[in-house]
This record gives structure tokens, sequence and C-alpha cells, in this order.
């Protein structure tokens, strides 16, 4: 996969697709507040190319999500939201009998997409449920927890199934960074001493859904985390967009695996639209983008020239330790780069 446009040819990373996959939490809001021009950007896209959103949050429905949205300012409507209890239930249909009992660990999102499937819904393991699936709600405590590792835990005969929508360790809020699903699945996984099957981001089942879904042929996600999104998009063979206005930023991308590394970077969601700049590489492997440039030199990772855009100063950065092929930590990598 191509990490950055090499094209001298002025190409925004809207060229040629088809859908736009845009998650929520850190690209489109911050708890109930707009990301500055995330909401304007993706309005225009519209007006060219299918938006669909794509969330591993599962404390919440499809239509309140899309009411959210359009609160906002978007265009949205519910069909227009793939959510993981969504991918979580089709999982779930795969393990269990129709109409099973389910224990549901999680908000009015999840028990919403239990109901719809129709299955029935349980809060307790002493009901004898046929299955747990468990995802996010800022409601969640011990005592749920608990009624999870207890189904988990008793049954002698075979192991329930057990589904997590999602296993993101943080979510962003409007106060800060907090834990998110993956906290709560691994407090259940150190209480049972196994691991759920996963529908949400990393995983396929929820890009294919989308893509399924909205019958596209070249799909852009975007995202803010290279763990979840970026990781997941690239299993699922789809081009991404990091946007540095979420969890990651620069220290995340320069160290990045190659299995999470985005196609593009953008500082916001105005550069969806925008020409996306070159990556230029010099015979002695320097990298540069517009006026910045970044070397390697020996262990030694050298700005060259700083140049007038940040992002731009981190693309060259990231392409040029990228192409090296070698660990980021046996780099040294100076601070400016990812402060």
């Amino acid at each position: 996969m191509a990490l950055f446009r090499r094209s001298t040819e002025a190409r925004t990373p809207l060229d040629d697709v088809d859908l736009v996959l845009a998650d929520l939490d850190g690209v489109v809001y911050k708890g109930p507040d707009a990301i500055p021009h995330a909401v304007e950007s993706l309005n225009a896209a519209a007006e060219t190319v299918r938006v669909g959103y794509i969330t591993n949050n599962a404390s919440r429905t499809d239509a309140t999500v899309a009411q959210h949205l359009t609160e906002l300012g978007l265009h949205v409507q519910p069909t227009d939201v793939v959510t993981s209890p969504q991918a979580a239930v089709r999982l779930l249909a795969q393990h269990v009998s129709a109409g099973a009992s389910i224990l549901v660990i999680g908000g009015d999102g999840l028990v919403d997409e239990v109901q719809k499937a129709g299955f029935s819904v349980t809060r307790s393991a002493d009901d004898d449920p046929a299955a747990v699936i468990q995802g996010f709600s800022p409601d969640i405590g011990w005592a749920q927890l608990a009624e999870a590792s207890f189904a988990l835990q008793g049954r002698s005969d075979t192991e329930r199934p057990w589904i997590a929508t999602n296993t993101d360790w943080t979510i962003p809020v409007a106060r800060g960074i907090a834990p998110g699903n993956g906290t709560l699945v691994s407090a259940v996984h150190t209480a049972v001493g196994r691991l759920p099957i996963v529908a949400g981001k990393p995983e396929r089942a929820i890009f294919d859904e989308a893509v399924a879904r909205f019958g596209a042929r070249k799909p852009l996600f975007i995202g803010d985390r290279l763990d979840t999104d970026v990781l997941g998009a690239n299993r699922a063979g789809i081009e991404s967009v990091l946007v540095l206005t979420g969890i990651d930023g620069g220290k995340q991308l320069l160290s990045a695996d190659a299995d999470a590394r985005p196609t593009y970077i953008l500082s916001d969601l105005r550069g969806l639209s925008e020409p996306y700049p070159e990556t230029r590489v010099a015979k002695s492997g320097a990298v540069s983008v517009r006026d910045a440039t970044v070397a390697i030199e020996g262990n030694d990772v050298r700005i060259v020239s700083e140049g007038s855009d940040r992002t731009d100063l981190l693309r060259a950065a990231c392409a040029a330790i990228w192409n090296s092929g070698r660990a980021i930590y046996g780099l040294e990598v100076p601070e400016s780069l990812y402060a």
C-alpha cells in the first residue's frame, strides 16, 4: 500500500472515492461538541460522494447517533450509521440459536440491536443465558462486570460464546481521555481467563458490514486511532486517513507498525478536499514534503528543513522512518517532531 501520494498531479484524498466512512469520537466530535471544521468538511464531501459513519461506541443506538450528528449540522439518517453492536449481533447469530436469551453488558445501543435481531435480553447470569455480549456504557460498574464473569464461568459442558463490540482501550470525551470498552473487557478477561470474539475495529466485521451496506467499490475510512481505525481499515483493504484531532498524534505515527500506517495524514478534515502534497525522496534517502525535509543519518533522525507546515514535517518524518525499515527504538528522534 502506498504510504502517501507521490504523483505530481494535484489530487485530493477524495479523488476516485465512492464512499467516505468517518469514525465519530475524535473525528466528528469530542463529547457532545463538534470538532472544528469536521461538520462543514463532511457536508462538503457529501455533495459529491456518499458519506457514512462507523463507530465502535456501543452505548447509543444508530438513531440516537444520527440525531446527535444532525444536531451538529450534518445530514444523516440512522441507516447512514454503522455501529459495533450491529456487527456484534451478526456475529452473535452465528453462535446461538434464534430467539435465545442473551446476557447484555452494555447500554441502550447494544440492547436495541440484540432485541431487533429477535433475541431476548437478560441482565443476570442466573437466567442461564446462551451467550454474553458486551459493549461500552458509562454506567457499567462492578456488578455488571461480575454478572458477565459469573455467566462465562457457569457452564461446565461447553463455553458460552462471548462477543465484545470492541476493545478500544480509551475513549475521548469532553473532559479528556477516559477508559474505553477494552478496559472493561479486560476486567472480565482477567476474571475468567479467556478472550471474547470481537466485532468492532480493528476486526474486519464492522468494515465488511459498512462496505456491503453502502455497496462501495472504493471506500475511504477516516479515523483518529492507529490501533483500531487504521489497522482495521488496512485489514479490510480500505485506504485510510489519520486525522490529528483525536487520540493519536505524531509520537504514535512515527512509531507505527507497518500494518497500522495510514494512506493520508491530515491535521483536520479540511484536508479531505485539498490537494495532498507529494512526497519526494532524494537519492540520499532524505524525504521532502513541500518545504519540509527530514533525513536519517546513522541513528539520528535529522530535521533538514522545518518548512512552513507542521503536518508536512510530520509527513516527511513518517515517510523517512517508515521507508528506512528500521525500528523506532533504534533511532534518535527529535522531540520537536512529536511534541
